[in-house]
């Protein structure tokens, strides 16, 4: 309870500040997990290191600083996000294609959009409900603290976003299916089984890649898109959708997988500074 009311603390105090001075804090938020804290350093660097070789020392530092101003951005944007406006948020995220998507509502049809932790994606929780005809499910993996799991799931509800535990999604799908849903997962983190997980050369290092895309994509027959997040200037973006797959049930296994992962990989190269470094990639090895 104590955690929960301290995150209330701070949406309450990020409420009230204003966006020049919330830049400011992200400066502050920067000195102190770079310089002072060093957070994930160690992970950070290895990760940038194995996934760029033929980079300087130099070159892997400047990226390094940038992602860090990066996550510091992400930090305080998403406990703003919480008391935004609809008219800020969408002022500031905006969809650029979504009639890429809203064809597929006109045919009844639910789709996967799939993501990644790549600039702001946490605004995106928050605003493609309003953007898309679709009704937005959004599949992620419930907070240990009840409290705040509670809080997010009903402001995201507040704002069209349906939070849906990962432990349900097939048959939430296979039963809740009324009416065409966009299901929102964000799945380039590392699998917890490496055994079911698909294999690609991502990053010049063998990843293992989470199944659930792929399989549910395939097993409902739900067409897959991508949805890339790009900072247009500091506080605003842009999201744009590419089509991954329109026909699921005719891939090879595996194929859906490449595809999204290759996606990802191009827009990490443009600028590798957005992406996720402190996240233990990966971690998992494939069992001989």
């Amino acid at each position: 309870m104590i955690t929960y009311l301290l995150f209330r603390f701070f949406v309450f105090i990020f409420k009230i500040t204003p966006f020049w001075l919330l830049y400011l804090q992200s400066d502050i938020v920067y000195f102190f997990m770079y310089h002072v804290f060093g957070y994930r350093k160690e992970v950070v660097w290895n990760n940038l290191k194995n996934s760029f070789p033929d980079k300087s020392d130099t070159e892997l530092k400047k990226i390094t600083k940038g992602f860090y101003t990066n996550l510091s951005d992400i930090t305080v944007e998403s406990i703003k996000g919480f008391s935004m406006s609809k008219k800020t948020l969408l002022k500031r995220y905006k969809v650029l294609n979504a009639e890429i998507v809203d064809k597929y509502y006109e045919k009844n049809k639910s789709v996967i959009a799939v993501a990644s932790h790549y600039a702001n994606w946490e605004w995106g929780v928050l605003c493609l409900s309003l953007q898309f005809k679709h009704k937005s499910v959004g599949l992620y993996k419930p907070l240990s603290n009840k409290y705040i799991d509670n809080y997010m799931r009903e402001s995201r509800a507040a704002w069209g976003m349906n939070l849906l535990s990962i432990r349900d999604t097939s048959k939430y799908i296979e039963k809740e299916n009324t009416e065409p849903s966009i299901y929102f997962m964000i799945s380039d983190q590392s699998p917890s089984n490496v055994d079911r997980a698909h294999w690609v050369d991502f990053l010049n290092q063998d990843t293992a890649c989470l199944h659930g895309v792929e399989s549910y994509a395939k097993k409902f027959d739900l067409p897959v898109v991508y949805g890339h997040v790009s900072r247009v200037k500091r506080g605003y973006y842009e999201f744009t959708v590419s089509l991954i797959e329109p026909s699921p049930k005719e891939t090879a296994d595996g194929e859906i997988t490449k595809a999204y992962m290759k996606i990802l990989e191009d827009n990490i190269l443009l600028k590798p500074e957005n992406w996720l470094w402190s996240h233990k990639r990966w971690k998992k090895k494939r069992s001989i």
